[in-house]
């Protein structure tokens, strides 16, 4: 049995708006083209003076433009502070990210690694293993953190923990609709060679798929599974 005919519902958590598509979005694409259902939670809004609100209104129509493509079930937009998680109370951030989990009672969690470049994907790591701690019955049996291009990869390796996948899910099939989907980012998106780029995306694909011989993978590390 693979893993993800093991996954009926999932719950993905974005930083910020793309990232949940550079991470896993052939992962959700396949997930949600069978008997699965996911849930992306963005976390942060980018909020004046920092950010321009139409902007911001502008990324959220592309976000939810972009999970319309690869099947998500139901867009959360908690509407944090983007840039600025590490300026609220933890309290807060674990009060926010734990209401989500109880609310869609997820057996997969997918969430930002937490050695990555930008601290607002390390709180919500962070945040993320507070509301999944394993009490009772009732929480994540399973879950996994996803690279992100531009913030997984350039950390520095002495003084941040390093992203060593242990866990690869095909995507071979799902690809395209990735890609697809994260071309809906047009305010995100830059061409080749930056690394957000569709190149790039693809390029990652086929190099994760080829270390376990497929066409295409993504790759995760596994935090926690109880079977």
């Amino acid at each position: 049995m693979s893993l993800i005919s093991r996954i009926s519902r999932a719950l993905v958590l974005a930083p910020h708006p793309d990232d949940e598509i550079l991470g896993c979005g052939g992962t959700i694409s396949r997930i949600a083209s069978g008997e699965g259902s996911v849930t992306v939670a963005v976390v942060t809004r980018g909020q004046p003076p920092h950010f321009d609100s139409a902007q911001a209104d502008h990324v959220r129509l592309e976000a939810e433009r972009a999970h319309s493509l690869l099947g998500v079930s139901s867009t959360r937009f908690l509407d944090l502070p983007a840039a600025a998680l590490d300026q609220m109370p933890l309290a807060d951030l674990n009060r926010a990210i734990g209401e989500v989990v109880s609310d869609v009672r997820p057996d997969t969690l997918f969430v930002p690694f937490v050695g990555d470049l930008h601290f607002d994907h390390r709180l919500v790591f962070e945040a993320a293993m507070v509301a999944a701690r394993p009490r009772g019955n009732d929480y994540p049996v399973r879950i996994l953190a996803y690279e992100t291009v531009s913030e997984t990869n350039w950390s520095a390796p002495m003084l941040s923990q390093s992203f060593q996948p242990n866990v690869f899910i095909d995507i071979s099939d799902h690809l395209e609709a990735k890609l697809d989907a994260f071309a809906c980012f047009a305010s995100q998106l830059r061409p080749f060679p930056d690394e957000r780029s569709l190149e790039t995306l693809r390029a990652l694909g086929l190099v994760r798929g080829s270390t376990v011989t497929r066409s295409a993978a993504e790759a995760f590390m596994l935090i926690r599974e109880v079977s």
